[in-house]
């Protein structure tokens, strides 16, 4: 199972476990090659359809894994199984134990600033041997990216975390990974507002049964309710389609 890729509705995912991508990115980071991250769920597997962009950058990533307990779950149902869930949030933590293990440094991009700044007196105290070589909010225009990837070079971090939604995140790792000369890169979403206290997780118990996603929904249901319903509903359908006829791979559009 190690190294082996699975085609599923149409994206190359790699069956790996967490122990096996924390290994290939501590390689990574001894031979300082690229190693950038990707995570996919059933509310990505929906938007890559119409969302080129996504899409795209989501092709460009050297690791692409299976965050949602539902691609797992599909991926047997097709008998071209993942051996388990690997989540963005899980890897995020993962390496900063990393980092901390081996005194590495680390970039951070998104959030707002001032959970930004909780974010990184969370680092500090938890992983105390990880030092911050850059931090920048996640709230800036186009015009400014290209200032910030240059700051995010200079620093020479060892690791960069992008707490921006998608399809931001994938955008700006695949518009400026090439020129960072960081290492890993990781897109994590909003783990910057949970490591931050600023949202709860869902219990490990409902993690494990593949329903954090209803637990978001319980803590913001005006939001989040139809956005969840609306994505599910397509995603069992797309699963149906795949499981009578497996969609070929994407490429580049």
């Amino acid at each position: 199972m190690s190294g082996s890729r699975q085609l599923l509705f149409g994206m190359y995912l790699d069956a790996m476990r967490m122990d096996e991508v924390i290994d290939k990115c501590r390689a990574a980071l001894r031979t300082r090659s690229r190693l950038m991250l990707g995570v996919v769920n059933a509310a990505k597997i929906v938007n890559l359809r119409k969302d080129t962009q996504l899409r795209d950058s989501l092709i460009e990533c050297d690791l692409l894994l299976a965050d949602g307990q539902s691609v797992v779950w599909a991926s047997r149902l097709f008998r071209r199984p993942l051996p388990e869930r690997v989540a963005g949030i899980d890897i995020f933590q993962r390496l900063l134990r990393l980092a901390n293990d081996e005194e590495r440094s680390v970039a951070l991009l998104g959030a707002r600033p001032e959970i930004l700044s909780r974010l990184e007196k969370v680092i500090a105290e938890r992983f105390p041997k990880a030092r911050i070589a850059y931090s920048h909010h996640g709230y800036f225009g186009a015009a400014e990216a290209v200032e910030i990837a240059a700051g995010i070079r200079d620093s020479a971090a060892d690791i960069l975390f992008i707490g921006m939604t998608s399809p931001l995140k994938e955008i700006f790792l695949a518009t400026h990974a090439a020129s960072l000369g960081v290492p890993i890169l990781h897109g994590v979403g909003g783990s910057f507002d949970v490591m931050a206290g600023l949202t709860r997780r869902a219990p490990l118990g409902w993690q494990k049964v593949g329903m954090e996603w209803a637990y978001r929904v319980l803590l913001e249901p005006r939001r989040l309710w139809w956005r969840y319903l609306s994505t599910n509903t397509r995603f069992i359908q797309l699963t149906a389609v795949e499981a009578i006829r497996p969609a070929r791979a994407f490429r580049h559009s």
